[in-house]
């Protein structure tokens, strides 16, 4: 659905030149939900806005649906952001107008009438769980309302494409979640594509079914948020992931001193829940110590990944990493 081509934006002042991004290539489908996830300052809010023109690129181009929005007038650009929501990080909720009156906006710049708007206000207030908050006033409702509220215009307009811009980092982590189960219910209801940023490896955790990794204006990594998650190539993706709890090379420190071949087990899906290490512990007469591990869903598959110490005699550890990989487990032998 969405093509971005060698994407650059450079910021010139008279002292310096700046680039914001420096050769964006991406390509997202239809109906998934992509996250693009770096620190403050590598790029990627400016990278979410080239999607709607809200930052026009010094070169390269936007492609929406096989067409090249960059090279739209205003006027039809005007009419291309009707299609594309928006939900931004502090909710810019207007004030003075209620929670039914702020959802109608949109749909009043777009033309609707009266009774138009709000039938329509009422459908995606009803999406988003706040049918009674209808006629309260913003300062009324808590920050996950307000961002209900958000979400809610962004998909007034009955929108192709959905632009998260930090949509949950003003949260607390409860609200956080309730706010990416609302996301990705949104996205299997109505199979609405949603691009989001985040500098959260819980968010693209939770919600999203790819992932693009941002530093200096650069896409250093992406692919499924499986592969990044339990492969991290890049050494930025790697911090994150340890920043995140999920450190991928903390295991080298317990495997000082330890006894056996090291091994790095990783696990999708169904085999993450059954009792794998056991039946092999048994079939082949090996003992496992457990160096470091973690276990968990990435949006709705299970997953785990494993660092162990293997001892054993040499025949049976010899047979143990292709016994697994034959139980669907993937099997990487660890230098020390």
């Amino acid at each position: 659905m969405i093509v971005l081509e060698n994407l650059r934006k450079t910021y010139a002042t008279p002292h310096r030149v700046s680039h914001a991004l420096a050769g964006v290539s991406l390509r997202i489908e239809r109906g998934e939900i992509f996250g693009i996830i770096g620190r403050s300052g590598a790029g990627k809010s400016t990278l979410i806005r080239m999607l709607n023109l809200l930052e026009r690129p010094t070169e390269g181009r936007v492609l929406i649906d096989s067409e090249d929005i960059t090279a739209y007038d205003e006027a039809r650009l005007r009419t291309f952001r009707q299609t594309v929501g928006m939900v931004f990080q502090h909710f810019n909720l207007l004030t003075s107008r209620t929670v039914l009156d702020n959802v109608c906006f949109p749909l009043r710049l777009a033309g609707l009438s009266r009774a138009q708007q709000r039938e329509r206000a009422a459908e995606v207030l009803a999406l988003v769980g706040l049918s009674e908050h209808a006629n309260k006033y913003p300062r009324q409702l808590s920050g996950g309302q307000q961002q209900r509220v958000g979400i809610a215009r962004a998909l007034a307009s009955k929108p192709r494409l959905l632009l998260c811009d930090e949509a949950t980092s003003a949260l607390d982590p409860e609200t956080t979640q309730s706010i990416l189960r609302l996301l990705i219910d949104i996205n299997r209801d109505l199979g609405l594509t949603i691009v989001l940023i985040t500098h959260g490896m819980d968010v693209i955790r939770t919600v999203c079914d790819k992932v693009a990794v941002i530093d200096a204006g650069k896409i250093v990594e992406q692919g499924p948020v499986m592969d990044v998650f339990l492969h991290p190539q890049h050494p930025v993706t790697q911090s994150l992931l340890s920043e995140s709890g999920m450190d991928a090379e903390g295991w080298r420190d317990m495997a000082q001193g330890m006894q056996g071949e090291l091994l790095r087990l990783s696990f999708r899906g169904a085999t993450t829940l059954q009792p794998l290490l056991t039946r092999v512990s048994r079939e082949l007469n090996v003992d496992f110590s457990i160096l470091q591990g973690s276990v968990g869903r990435i949006k709705d598959t299970p997953y785990g990944q494993l660092v162990v110490a293997v001892q054993g005699d040499a025949d049976a550890c010899a047979r143990l990493p292709q016994l697994l990989r034959d139980q669907g487990v993937e099997c990487e032998e660890l230098q020390r």
